[in-house]
């Protein structure tokens, strides 16, 4: 039995629909407001339960072989990211879990200290490293499942809204690519106990991303290219009322203003690790939108 926590989100979904592909037992952790009838159809078992509560957590925990931590933290970070992940990792630890996925981020470990969900995910890497747990930690550089409501206003509008530098460099991975390494990472040796960063197998400029666009849709596109200082603004006057948002701005503005893409080798290794070639974020868009 496979615990999936964040299952109705852009990854946890994939990992889901993968797992029941492969006639696995899945319980799907989700809140009671979450679309979680195509988990239900597909057969997994639905857990209503809320991460902010251990109770839930210790409830849904007991019985499965294996947790894939794929939740978010929308704007708390200290809860979520932090709190509700060392829980599960010591749920994991009193019912005898056989490994542990940790959905992270890259960049996780370069101290960005404006940046609460970096700073929480990291500590939650350093107890699961220390754990004793079998483990896997992924970090993704950036999701391709995140560009598609950006893609279908382009293409209606032609405009493609960038913020900070253009030339800063990026790996978009499929976040289907990242649901198959998730999934195979419970059983494949060289994942075992390995901290992953996960990226598309290009190197992006930031600019490429509408570029792309463009090409699907054989449209030229409009860059509206705003300075950070914008950011820097909205966080500034936000602060005033309500810190919580304030602080969620401070990851956004770090994802804005500096790069983060996987080595050509870092690729390499990863699909020498899993055996497949990673999609390109190209490839991936054309798929979803049947151009």
């Amino acid at each position: 039995m496979f615990l999936v926590t964040g299952a109705t989100g852009g990854i946890g979904r994939r990992v889901v629909r993968l797992l029941r592909q492969r006639e696995q037992s899945v319980r799907a952790f989700v809140r009671l407001t979450s679309r979680y009838s195509e988990l239900q159809h597909r057969g997994a078992e639905i857990f209503i339960g809320d991460l902010l509560e251990e109770r839930d957590i210790q409830k849904a925990s007991r019985g499965v072989k294996y947790i894939i931590s794929a939740h978010g933290s929308d704007s708390d970070a200290l809860s979520l990211d932090y709190r509700a992940n060392i829980e599960l990792i010591d749920q994991a630890k009193a019912n005898g879990v056989e490994h542990f996925v940790f959905i992270s981020v890259l960049g996780a470990d370069r101290g960005y200290e404006d940046a609460p969900v970096f700073k929480a995910k990291r500590a939650v890497e350093q107890y699961l490293s220390a754990s004793g747990l079998n483990y896997t930690i992924l970090r993704p550089s950036g999701l391709a499942s995140n560009l598609l409501p950006l893609v279908e206003r382009f293409r209606e509008t032609g405009l493609y809204l960038l913020i900070g530098d253009r030339k800063n460099r990026t790996s978009i991975v499929s976040t289907d690519d990242l649901a198959r390494i998730v999934v195979d990472s419970v059983t494949v040796a060289g994942a075992r106990n390995q901290i992953l960063p996960v990226g598309g197998p290009e190197i992006l400029l930031r600019e490429d991303i509408p570029r792309i666009f463009g090409r699907i849709f054989a449209k030229e596109p409009v860059i509206i290219n705003s300075p950070l200082f914008f950011i820097d603004g909205l966080q500034g006057a936000l602060g005033l009322f309500n810190p919580q948002v304030q602080k969620a701005l401070g990851t956004y503005r770090t994802l804005l203003a500096n790069e983060f893409f996987c080595t050509k080798d870092e690729i390499a290794n990863l699909e020498a690790i899993f055996n497949f070639q990673l999609e390109t974020l190209e490839n991936f868009l054309r798929r979803y939108l049947a151009v």
